[in-house]
């Protein structure tokens, strides 16, 4: 099979990461050290299909361009390498320091089933004494044994006050432990909890409410974007909070949080895979999110985990387009000023008696139901806060995805299409009724990879 140019074929995304040919998974090892943040993420270097997982590599300046490296992390006789997370090891805790440079130190799954001679599942680390160019494995794998079913995806953080570093593991079904560790060697069990209706991927960490340092909350979260709010003394996490959601798209999956941002950033910043996208007679399967800050808000008396993208993608602006605000009846009003399929589109309505209105991006609907305040969207339907009336959605809109947004961060969902024949990107629809577009600006977008 032949095919355009690496980057340039027609499913290719265009400012989402994707490997350059095969099949790819989880975000792993998310870690930012001297200006270069680092993705590694489940690969499989030989087949577009899943299997044979490998931890492939790239690495950005700006969260936005990625440049692919090798593959960093390969399968052994413990196991192919599942998910897991890396650090900065700053003060060598480990004692795997080498050279002038800081140790980089990865924790993955072992995961035993998928090899010739299978074993149980167990976790393994990894280190690396070049800015994460070349990676050895440690010598005493795996570092934690076999606890039960699959048990897998270690997440590491930095506890300061009690100065050590905790895991985040996940067991089985929708259960969690929590381990801790001074040397990230040896490892003690600290607790276990639950996360009904969740499992896989567990990540860990602290935010302020309202960007309140005095006041913050730990966010325990999983695979399919359910958490928990609570709070943690480096040995017991009390949460406060049942599950909540923060992801309420069919695609985004098993999300990761980037380990050691340099303080004077100060933003917790999380990337997604985009699980089950169709990319056909593509060399690559499957694509990850744009990357989203997380924050912490409160509203009336609850408090959310609120996404919204990165500050970093309005250096893909290239052109800027103001639609007229206007009142629509029973009619649909397409967006002629634009062919890209590569946008950043804010909209305000207003609803003024309408059944229902939104958007069509690419042939697919996106459906507001003030009525009962819910929003339908591939396939589908969550309720979605009005505000007097209004509502105000962000959607980053690539050739072969749309992730939306409520303004305040409240609403996300992250949703994979192929599109429809269309004469044109984006249109706006209003059904029994009228609404206002008080406001619509699109921003086209740039490629990353030219």
């Amino acid at each position: 099979m032949s095919y355009s140019p690496i980057y340039q074929e027609l499913h290719r995304p265009q400012f989402h990461f994707t490997p350059k040919r095969n099949w790819t998974n989880d975000p792993n090892g998310l870690v930012y050290y001297k200006g270069e943040y680092h993705l590694f993420f489940q690969h499989n270097p030989t087949s577009t299909k899943w299997g044979n997982m490998t931890w492939g590599h790239a690495i950005s300046c700006d969260l936005v361009h990625w440049e692919q490296l090798p593959d960093a992390i390969e399968p052994d006789e413990l196991g192919t390498i599942f998910s897991g997370s890396a650090v900065v090891d700053w003060n060598n805790t480990s004692g795997l320091k080498t050279g002038a440079e800081d140790v980089l130190v990865a924790l993955y799954t072992s995961a035993g089933s998928h090899v010739p001679m299978p074993c149980a599942f167990t976790q393994s680390l990894a280190f690396s004494n070049d800015r994460g160019r070349t990676w050895t494995k440690y010598e005493g794998n795996p570092v934690i044994g076999h606890f039960e079913g699959e048990n897998r995806d270690p997440k590491v953080i930095w506890h300061g006050p009690s100065e050590q570093w905790i895991m985040a593991l996940f067991l089985d079904h929708n259960d969690y432990r929590l381990l801790r560790s001074k040397n990230l060697l040896e490892w003690i069990v600290v607790a276990d909890l639950s996360l009904p209706g969740v499992s896989e991927c567990p990540d860990f960490f602290e935010l302020p409410v309202d960007g309140d340092p005095a006041d913050t909350r730990w966010v325990f979260w999983g695979a399919n974007g359910g958490y928990l709010l609570g709070r943690f003394d480096g040995a017991i996490f009390t949460p406060e909070t049942a599950v909540q959601h923060s992801e309420r798209g069919s695609n985004g999956y098993a999300a990761q949080t980037w380990s050691d941002l340099p303080e004077t950033d100060g933003r917790r910043i999380q990337l997604s895979w985009m699980m089950g996208g169709k990319y056909p007679s593509m060399p690559f399967n499957q694509q990850l999110s744009f990357p989203v800050v997380l924050e912490l808000k409160r509203f009336g008396s609850r408090i959310e985990l609120c996404r919204m993208p990165i500050r970093e993608i309005e250096g893909l602006y290239c052109r800027t387009i103001n639609v007229d605000a206007q009142i629509l009846t029973a009619q649909t009003l397409p967006i002629t000023d634009t062919v890209s399929d590569l946008l950043d589109l804010s909209v305000t309505f207003e609803d003024q008696s309408a059944a229902a209105f939104g958007l069509i991006i690419r042939g697919h609907r996106i459906e507001l139901n003030p009525e009962d305040r819910t929003l339908s969207a591939f396939g589908k339907t969550v309720s979605i806060p009005f505000e007097n009336g209004r509502i105000s959605l962000r959607l980053l809109l690539d050739r072969t995805s749309v992730e939306l947004f409520s303004t305040d961060g409240r609403l996300s969902m992250t949703c994979c299409f192929l599109p429809e024949p269309a004469d044109v990107p984006v249109e706006v629809f209003v059904a029994g009724g009228r609404v206002s577009v008080e406001s619509l600006i699109l921003h086209e977008l740039a490629s990353i990879w030219k």
